[in-house]
């Protein structure tokens, strides 16, 4: 739906329920009463009117970008960004984020780090506040020694939400890089633990598919773990159908984006006709 459509629906709706509080207890209870309610309840008015006003305000300082983001022109997008967040200074958390993932959205990782070095010098605590964002970047500009050198340096610090996906991408690029037991070692930790289903799906498959041909040895252990991580997922997400639906929630995010093909193969070898087990 347009964001200006929205707009004007939110509004009328605001409104609406602005004249609701205003007219009804005229209507019911008479002139006297209502009176005496206003007076009693101003507050509430005053805080009505502030919310209706900032909310226009917000979209009419902001229309510009909707406008942008409606179209997805992302080259005029970036261009509009840069102006507001580095030419400008504006390095506020809503349009860093954006900017980043504009700029991955055009594949232009050199870009992203670009702005995490600026960032580095003026708010760091927004590399740390999008760390998948960031990370993605190195991996698809192919730095993969840089990309494992980021997430080993937020696995243990990224906020509660990120931080199995942080984890997760800190063994995925330890696989990039071949370092396949420290790989092994988070891919088996999160098949365990990790209460989010993409992410134990992801952990399992890579152990079955991957780390038990690099690391033979250890078949028997991966396996086992890759089974049980595999069940975990099932119980929660008994369908492919369920999985997907799960998977297309995230389905907005760059670093989802970035890994998609991934996880539609672990979504094969988890409903595979032949068993759950």
């Amino acid at each position: 739906m347009k964001f200006k459509l929205l707009f004007i629906l939110f509004s009328i709706l605001l409104l609406f329920f602005l004249a609701s509080f205003i007219l009804i207890p005229f209507y019911v209870f008479g002139s006297s009463f209502s009176i005496s309610f206003w007076r009693m309840n101003w507050p509430l008015l005053l805080v009505w009117a502030l919310i209706f006003t900032f909310f226009n305000a917000f979209y009419l300082t902001n229309r510009h970008l909707f406008l942008l983001l409606e179209k997805e022109d992302w080259p005029a997008l970036v261009s509009y960004l840069e102006g507001r967040v580095i030419n400008k200074g504006k390095y506020s958390p809503r349009l860093v984020r954006l900017l980043a993932n504009s700029y991955l959205v055009l594949s232009d990782s050199s870009a992203v780090i670009s702005l995490e070095n600026k960032l580095s010098a003026v708010k760091p605590a927004l590399i740390d506040a999008n760390p998948l964002v960031f990370g993605t970047a190195r991996i698809l500009g192919k730095d993969i020694s840089g990309a494992v050198r980021f997430f080993d340096a937020r696995k243990d610090t990224a906020k509660k939400s990120l931080k199995d996906w942080v984890q997760w991408y800190y063994g995925f690029t330890l696989l990039l890089d071949r370092q396949f037991e420290k790989a092994a070692g988070i891919f088996s930790l999160l098949a365990r633990l990790s209460r989010d289903g993409i992410i134990t799906a992801l952990s399992s498959y890579f152990l079955i598919e991957n780390m038990t041909f690099v690391m033979p040895e250890n078949e028997s252990e991966y396996r086992k773990i890759s089974s049980e991580g595999k069940k975990r997922v099932i119980k929660a997400l008994p369908t492919a159908e369920s999985y997907r639906k799960e998977a297309s929630r995230l389905s907005t995010e760059i670093h989802i984006a970035a890994i998609s093909s991934y996880i539609e193969e672990a979504c094969l070898w988890l409903y595979s006709s032949s068993d759950h087990t």
